[in-house]
C-alpha cells in the first residue's frame, strides 16, 4: 500500500491546498511573511507523513508523525496570528482552523494507535 492511499496523508494534502487557496486573500505585502510559512507549515505536514510512511520501522514513521504534529502546531499558531492582525476577514478562518483541529485529532490518533 502506498501513502498516497492513507486517509491522513489525504487529509494533510487537502489541507495544505486549503491554505495556499486561503492565503491568496493575504496582502501581497504578505507574500514573504505570514502568507510563505504558512504554506510552508501546511506542505510539511504532509510531506512528513509521507516520507515517515516510507521509512523501514514504526519506530521512525512515529518519528515523523511528531514531525508533522509539530508542523501542524506551528500551522495553527501562524493561522491565529494572521487572524489576530486581519490579513483576512476573521470569520473566513474558522473553517480553516477547525480543519487543523480535526487533522490535530487525526494524527495524535494515529500515533496512540501505533504506540500500542
Amino acid at each position: 500500500m502506498s501513502y498516497r492511499n492513507q486517509f491522513i496523508w489525504q487529509r494533510a494534502v487537502q489541507l495544505a491546498i486549503n491554505c495556499y487557496k486561503f492565503t491568496r486573500l493575504f496582502p501581497q505585502s504578505e507574500l514573504y511573511g505570514l502568507t510563505n510559512q504558512i504554506r510552508r507549515s501546511a506542505v510539511s505536514v504532509a510531506s512528513n507523513i509521507a516520507e515517515g510512511y516510507g521509512r523501514r520501522s514504526k519506530q521512525e514513521y512515529v518519528q515523523f508523525l511528531h514531525i508533522a504534529l509539530g508542523s501542524l502546531r506551528e500551522l495553527d499558531t501562524q493561522l491565529i496570528i494572521a487572524k489576530e492582525v486581519d490579513l483576512a476577514e476573521k470569520n473566513l478562518f474558522t473553517p480553516l482552523l477547525n480543519e487543523v483541529e480535526e487533522m490535530q485529532s487525526i494524527l495524535v490518533a494515529s500515533l496512540n494507535k501505533l504506540k500500542v
